[in-house]
C-alpha cells in the first residue's frame, strides 16, 4: 500500500456506461465520472461509439483529464467511462481504463471495478497463443479474454456467458462491443453495479447517487451474474448460473461508497447510523463528547452519540484542499501530514473525555498522530472506537491492502494497539455487529480481509465453504433459463 496521508484502504474504481435515443451522452459520462472521483483518483476516461469507438484517458481528477475543448471532441449516443485507483497494475498511463482493443465483431472498449485472481494465468495462457499485452492491468487480461472467446464463438451474447465462466474473481464491467453497450456484474455481486433511466436514457454506475445527479431514477442493483444489454429503447437481461449466496465487498458500506448511494437495497449513511449504534451497544463508555474523524467517521459517529446520548462535536476541522489521495514522500513530511489535513479545536477538547469515532484502521500511522493532536489540545482521556473488525488478512478482489505486515492487528492485541496510539481505551466493532448493521446474512457478504477467508479460491488461502466458483459455471437447461430471463424481464 501507498503511503499516503490517508490511513485508510484506498478504493478500486468506478465505471459508468450510458446509451441515448439521440443526442450526446459524453456530458452523462463527464458528470457520472465526478460523482464517483471518490473511488478512484489516478486516472480518468471515456470511451464512445460514434462510426468508430474514439477513446480518451489521461492520468488526474476527472476535471483535470477532461477540459471543455477536450470533451468537444468526444461526441455519440452510447458510451462508457472510467474512474481509476490502482490495485492491479502500475499507477501509469498505459494502464489507465477504458481499454479498447480489437475483434472480429469491432472494437471493444471496457471498463473494470475490481480484480480477477486468476489473471496472470490467463494472461500466461493468451500468450502462448500468441496474444500481445499492452498493460499490466487484469482489466487487459479481461478484454483479450473475450476477443478470444468471440473469435471462436463468433456470437457476441455466446461470447459473453463463455468468457465470465473463465474469470475467478470480482468484476463489474461495462463492455462496448461495438456499438452495443453491455454491463456484467459477476456471480458473487463482490463489486456494486446499478440501474437507472431517464427520459430516452438507460445508465449503468457503480453507484445510485449517479443518477441523483443525472437527473434519472434509480431502478435497482444487476443481480449477481446479471449480464445486461442497454439499448437506446431499454434493456435486455440475462443471468449467468450463479450460487445460492453472493459476497457484497462489507467495506462498500463501512467506506468506500457515498453515503447518499444505495448498495444491494441498503443506504449506505443508514447503515453507517447503524454500526455506530452497533459500537455504543457492545462497548459503551462515559465521556463528555463524541468527536468523528472527518469526513470517514462522521455517520459512524453519529449513531454511537445518538445511541450514548452524547453530544456529537466537530473538534477536528479538515482542509478540503488536501485530496484522498494525497501521498507523504518523506517522514519529515508524514509528521506534519495531520497537521495539514486536520486541525483541533483546543476550546472544545480541553479538559474533556472525548471518543474518537472512525471507520477503520489500517496501518494505524494516522490514528496515532490524531490522538496525539487531540491529547496536545487539552483532552483529558481519548477513547477510541472503530466501526469496523480488525482488518488482518489481505484483500484480493479489488482493494489495495496486499501484505499482512501492513496491518495494525497483525499479531497484536487491541490492548497492544491501543497503546501504540496512545488512546486511553480502544474497541472495534465485533464481525457479528457489523453483520447486524449492514442487516445482510453473512454469507452474503466478503470478511475476508477479517477473516482470510475467502470466497474464491486464492491460492494459498482459504476458501469458505461453499462450491468453487467454477462449478457455479455449470449449464443450466434451456427451460429454467428461459424461465429466468422471463422473470427478469417482468421485474425491469
Amino acid at each position: 500500500m501507498r503511503e499516503a496521508l490517508d490511513d485508510h484502504p484506498n478504493c478500486n474504481c468506478g465505471i459508468i456506461g450510458v446509451v441515448a435515443e439521440d443526442g450526446n451522452i459524453v456530458p452523462e459520462l463527464f458528470y457520472g465520472l465526478r460523482v464517483l472521483q471518490h473511488r478512484g483518483q489516478e486516472s480518468a476516461g471515456i470511451a464512445v461509439f460514434e462510426e468508430q469507438i474514439n477513446c480518451k484517458k489521461a492520468m488526474g481528477l476527472v476535471p483535470e483529464v477532461f477540459s471543455s475543448e477536450e470533451l468537444s471532441e468526444l461526441s455519440g449516443q452510447v458510451g462508457i467511462g472510467h474512474v481509476r485507483y490502482s490495485t492491479e497494475g502500475a499507477s501509469a498511463l498505459e494502464n489507465a481504463q477504458p481499454i479498447v482493443a480489437s475483434s472480429i465483431a469491432g472494437d471493444i472498449a471496457l471498463a473494470h471495478n475490481g480484480e480477477v485472481v486468476n489473471a496472470d494465468e490467463l494472461r500466461r495462457e493468451l500468450q502462448r497463443k500468441r496474444w500481445a499485452f499492452l498493460t499490466s492491468t487484469d482489466s487487459e487480461v479481461i478484454v483479450r479474454v473475450l476477443a478470444n472467446e468471440i473469435i471462436k464463438t463468433r456470437d457476441v451474447n455466446q461470447a459473453l456467458k463463455e468468457f465470465t465462466g473463465r474469470l475467478i474473481g470480482s468484476y463489474s464491467l461495462v463492455l462496448l462491443v461495438g456499438e452495443r453497450l453491455f454491463a456484467i456484474r459477476d456471480p458473487l455481486a463482490i463489486r456494486p453495479l446499478s440501474y437507472g433511466r431517464k427520459d430516452g436514457m438507460h445508465i449503468v454506475a457503480s453507484e445510485s447517487v449517479v443518477f441523483d445527479t443525472l437527473g434519472a431514477r434509480f431502478i435497482r442493483d444487476l443481480r449477481p451474474g446479471e449480464i445486461l444489454e442497454l439499448t437506446p429503447h431499454g434493456v435486455k437481461s440475462t443471468r449467468l448460473p450463479h450460487p445460492n449466496n453472493s459476497a457484497h465487498c462489507m467495506f462498500e458500506w463501512v467506506y468506500f461508497s457515498r453515503p447518499d448511494s444505495v448498495l444491494d437495497g441498503r443506504l449506505v449513511y443508514d447503515v453507517r447510523v447503524k454500526i455506530g449504534e452497533e459500537i455504543a451497544r457492545e462497548h459503551p463508555v462515559a465521556a463528555d463528547m463524541v468527536v468523528p474523524v472527518p469526513d470517514s467517521g462522521r455517520a459512524h459517529a453519529f449513531g454511537f452519540a445518538q445511541a450514548l446520548g452524547l453530544p456529537l462535536m466537530e473538534g477536528l476541522i479538515k482542509n478540503r484542499y488536501i485530496e484522498r489521495t494525497f501521498i507523504i514522500p518523506d517522514q519529515e513530511e508524514r509528521d506534519i501530514g495531520v497537521h495539514l489535513k486536520l486541525n483541533a479545536i483546543r476550546s472544545l477538547l480541553q479538559g474533556k473525555r472525548v471518543v474518537l469515532i472512525d471507520d477503520s484502521i489500517v496501518r494505524g500511522t494516522t490514528m496515532s498522530k490524531i490522538v496525539k493532536l487531540v491529547r496536545e489540545a487539552g483532552a483529558k482521556e481519548i477513547h477510541v472506537r472503530i466501526g469496523c473488525p480488525p482488518i488482518r488478512a489481505p484483500c484480493y478482489l479489488g482493494i489495495d491492502m496486499k501484505t499482512r505486515d501492513q496491518f495494525a492487528a497483525n499479531g497484536r492485541t487491541v490492548e497492544q494497539i491501543r497503546d501504540s496510539l496512545g488512546a486511553d481505551s480502544l474497541e472495534y466493532l465485533t464481525i457479528e455487529g457489523l453483520v447486524r448493521a449492514i442487516s445482510m446474512s453473512e454469507e452474503d457478504l466478503c470478511l475476508g480481509c477479517l477473516t482470510a477467508v475467502y470466497p474464491v479460491q486464492v491460492p494459498g488461502e482459504r476458501l469458505r465453504p461453499q462450491r468453487r466458483l467454477d462449478l457455479f459455471m455449470e449449464r443450466v437447461d434451456s427451460e429454467a433459463e428461459t424461465k429466468a430471463s422471463q422473470e427478469v424481464r417482468r421485474q425491469l
